[in-house]
């Protein structure tokens, strides 16, 4: 190789290299705009889970305490027939 076609060589080199940098620079930022958007859209999903699983848990408790009145009630009917059964049995 003579002097000329190693300069032309290394200067197409340093061209194609610096095109190469160019992209990853570009892919780089790319791909960094994918993370921030899925780091949004993930705060976004887990606010509104905690929001439902916090829904979900109010509405839990007020079953709960429905189940205890009912269950309250409940009781309270069958105390009350088996008074009424042995007052009718007495007579």
């Amino acid at each position: 190789m003579n002097e000329y076609s190693d300069v032309a060589y290394w200067q197409r080199r340093t061209r194609d290299l610096e095109e190469k940098v160019e992209q990853l620079r570009l892919s780089r930022r790319v791909l960094m705009n994918l993370i921030e958007k899925l780091e949004k859209e993930k705060a976004s999903l887990t606010g509104k889970l905690e929001k439902e699983n916090k829904k979900l848990h109010c509405a839990n408790y007020r079953y709960a305490r429905w189940l205890l009145r009912k269950n309250s009630q409940i009781v309270e009917l069958e105390m009350k027939l088996q008074d009424n059964f042995k007052h009718d049995s007495a007579n």
